[in-house]
């Protein structure tokens, strides 16, 4: 465990806690896994999609609860059954799901923002002629 903790860059005793928390999680929902890099690890449906990304989905979609399960699954050919794992790992998740989330849509919002400065900035470039481009 000491050369894996190591390897993580982080000590043997959150190594173990960390592996614990997700070991735990996944006995309490079958079907979730856990992926990324130490510094960023996300719960996830075993064959699907990040947790948050269900989420998120159904947070954008109306109607009530099982509309908006079933609609996700035509979207995604996800079965209801893991869109409902999902569901009760981000209740009971909910602050770093909606962190997560949360995190996605400003970062979405940031690479909105440079494609409109990098817009700007070539309609402000000169075309060949010398003129500005409109």
């Amino acid at each position: 465990m000491a050369a894996r903790a190591k390897r993580e860059g982080v000590s043997p005793g959150e190594l173990k806690g960390r592996l614990l928390a997700e070991g735990y999680a996944q006995r309490d929902h079958p079907g979730i896994v856990f992926r990324g890099p130490w510094h960023d690890r996300r719960a996830a449906l075993a064959e699907g999609p990040d947790v948050w990304e269900v989420a998120s989905r159904l947070r954008e979609l109306d109607g009530p609860e099982e509309h908006r399960i079933a609609v996700l699954c035509e979207e995604t050919a996800l079965h209801p059954r893991h869109v409902r794992i999902a569901i009760d790992y981000a209740a009971e998740h909910l602050d770093e799901v909606l962190e997560r989330i949360e995190r996605n849509e400003e970062a979405a919002k940031r690479s909105r923002r440079a494609v409109q400065r990098r817009a700007a900035l070539f309609a402000a470039v000169p075309d060949p002629g010398g003129r500005p481009r409109a």
